[in-house]
């Protein structure tokens, strides 16, 4: 396989980013410390619903339970979006599902390849982690001021510390090819408008297939 030369701007997002409304309002950073941060930062300051933060590396990913989620430069999709639902709080940890279902599908339309959900929060590819999504809510009294969704992809890792070389995959890996990471961000985009107004209309999970 050739040297990774996917090259992610927020010109090559933008052409990609055919939704409606998510990702409508898009912030591309080099690095950061997570997108989730920096998506509560500005779900705080009043960020639209729908908008999206993409990062080429991340300095302090993070999982579930507050694991270490390896975020390196030129390979991976790292994403977050804010969204402002009137939905009560306990709905909230459906979206994490809402967004698992939006990856899977979006990874197989760009690549062929068909991910399965590992519930809570995970996407394996032949029993390998290749997607992570970690979902954070911010309360005011009894309702939702916004949830922060954030998803991290292996894209075009080739490959992992030695930690995790047993545990995680990447469509590279999988494919031998080299994925256009900001078509997949697109594709994802997409997708999850698709189910999370399945979602909005249902008030659970019972239109998505």
């Amino acid at each position: 396989m050739k040297e990774n030369k996917d090259c992610l701007s927020l010109h090559e997002l933008k052409q990609w980013m055919d939704t409606k409304w998510m990702g409508q309002t898009l912030y591309f950073h080099e690095i950061v410390d997570s997108t989730n941060l920096e998506a509560k930062s500005l779900g705080d300051a009043g960020a639209l619903d729908g908008t999206v933060v993409i990062a080429d590396c991340q300095k302090q990913g993070r999982g579930r339970l507050g694991r270490v989620w390896t975020s390196p430069a030129g390979c991976g999709l790292w994403m977050s979006a804010v969204l402002r639902p009137s939905f009560p709080p306990f709905q909230a940890s459906m979206v994490t599902l809402v967004a698992a279902m939006a990856v899977m599908e979006a990874i197989e339309e760009v690549t062929g390849v068909q991910a399965q959900i590992k519930w809570p929060n995970d996407l394996v590819v032949q029993g390998k982690k290749i997607c992570g999504i970690l979902t954070e809510m911010s309360m005011e009294g009894s309702k939702i001021r916004y949830i922060v969704p954030g998803i991290g992809i292996n894209v075009n890792n080739l490959d992992f510390p030695e930690e995790l070389c047993g545990k995680a995959t990447s469509l590279a890996l999988v494919t031998g090819k080299i994925t256009n990471r900001a078509q997949l961000a697109g594709a994802v985009c997409r997708s999850f408008e698709k189910y999370y107004a399945d979602f909005l209309v249902h008030g659970n999970l019972a239109g998505m297939k």
